[in-house]
């Protein structure tokens, strides 16, 4: 489900948090006090499931009550902690595919894809879950794709949540320019709606190959 973020977590027995090489492009580590805390000290009444390298732990971020799946890599898997980088690093935003380093030509095939996953994505978070899932921040970057173009939506930190059939309550406004509803400026109020508008800038970027605002 789009809709849950999964965050890797490999095993140490040392809680004090370093940070590897490899994770210098990833911004939205999470300090791993904070998985343990969510996961209950990866109790194993919280195990989801168990992979070729490692267990996978249900969790709520102590933070912002967000739920995530987690997944413990083995703390004497060397194959598994190579397994775990390689999925990492692997992962690149869309926006690096039509505008950065990785920039290449996407088909339309590949392009419609990506669009009709990421809609499936919103549809699901708006109408698919127990509450109402208001994205706020949907747009090129925050749309995570592996080497084989399967697409992800990330970046759950300006999302808010609302039970079906309440009204929204008005929050600070916040998005990307280009991306934000005009309503926003007047109600204050995300809501399905406003992720809608921002999800039609972002095709417009998709199938047009520029962005709604020139940088």
């Amino acid at each position: 489900m789009l809709g849950i973020i999964s965050y890797l977590v490999f095993w140490t027995r040392k809680i004090p948090d370093t940070i590897e090489v490899w994770e210098q492009d990833y911004p939205h580590r999470l300090p791993y006090r904070e998985i343990f805390k969510a996961t209950n000290g990866f109790s194993e009444k919280e195990v989801l499931g168990r992979g070729g390298f490692g267990s996978v732990y249900n969790g709520v971020l102590p933070s912002s009550r967000m739920q995530v799946a987690a997944k413990r890599v083995s703390h004497n898997g060397k194959q598994g902690l190579q397994e775990f980088v390689s999925e990492v690093s692997s992962m690149g935003s869309l926006d690096t595919f039509l505008f950065g380093k990785k920039e290449r030509n996407l088909s339309w095939e590949e392009r419609f894809k990506i669009l009709k996953g990421i809609a499936s994505g919103l549809l699901h978070l708006h109408e698919g879950w127990e509450q109402v899932v208001v994205h706020r921040d949907v747009k090129a970057s925050n749309v995570l794709l592996d080497a084989q173009l399967n697409r992800k939506l990330g970046d759950f930190g300006l999302a808010r949540l609302y039970e079906h059939g309440t009204d929204p309550e008005t929050t600070h406004i916040v998005g990307a320019l280009g991306y934000m509803a005009p309503e926003l400026l007047i109600t204050g109020k995300a809501t399905t709606s406003s992720d809608v508008f921002s999800f039609g800038a972002f095709l417009l970027e998709v199938a047009c190959g520029r962005r709604p605002v020139a940088k």
